[in-house]
């Protein structure tokens, strides 16, 4: 059985489709980038798989259930799925370990693994203010995966990264799923992002997805350009 299975999922805002009709499925494990142009519906489509936002049709079905949209119940969000956003925010003027202890449910020795997965077991000390944008970034994560998801949402997590930041980055999101076993689908504008990393690519136009396929299918692919 799929872990995640996207069926028919549309979304219309006035006369436009934001999504139109999109499926696809996901295993445990199977890592999935999303790919294609500004607009194409990316973010909107782990928005919607999160429980963000509610389709006009199609369904979620996430580890053998249905999930959820916010019209559907009183707090948005899915159990067991975790969402990054572009916009993430971390509290100001606390400490990291403060920000870290008020999310943790894992035993001590499970999050000093999860912290060392994230690059971040030196900063515990330090004031969030006080935080580069790629260490807030993995913080931001962290304090996500302190709840346990099995499926772990990115969207264009490697904007606005210098190069030393990114690289980390990318070791971070490896080692999620190889030492955390967290299932995993992230955006990325830059093909050269993920083509090393995802097991099956999935490109997205006008809303719909027009090509899907083991990364090895879009090595060369023009459609991989953004």
């Amino acid at each position: 059985m799929s872990l995640l299975t996207v069926s028919g999922i549309t979304l219309r805002e006035k006369e436009k489709y934001i999504l139109n009709d999109v499926s696809f499925s996901q295993q445990k494990q199977q890592k999935i980038a999303l790919a294609g142009e500004t607009g194409a519906g990316k973010s909107t489509l782990l928005q919607t798989i999160a429980g963000l936002v509610q389709p006009d049709a199609g369904e979620v079905w996430f580890d053998g259930r249905k999930a959820k949209g916010p019209a559907e119940q009183l707090m948005p969000g899915n159990p067991g799925i975790s969402y990054l956003s572009q916009q993430f925010e971390l509290p100001k003027f606390l400490r990291v370990e403060q920000v870290l202890k008020y999310a943790n449910k894992l035993s001590a020795e499970e999050a000093h693994t999860l912290f060392e997965v994230c690059r971040i077991d030196h900063l515990g000390g330090r004031r969030t203010d006080q935080l580069s944008g790629g260490e807030r970034q993995r913080i931001a994560l962290a304090k996500l995966l302190l709840s346990s998801p099995q499926l772990l949402l990115l969207d264009e997590p490697f904007s606005n990264l210098d190069m030393v930041h990114k690289n980390i980055l990318k070791s971070v999101i490896q080692d999620i799923g190889e030492k955390l076993q967290i299932t995993c689908i992230l955006i990325s504008h830059d093909p050269l992002d993920t083509l090393s990393w995802a097991d099956e690519i999935v490109v997205m136009h006008g809303g719909q997805i027009v090509q899907k396929g083991p990364q090895t299918t879009f090595t060369t692919s023009p459609s991989m350009s953004m």
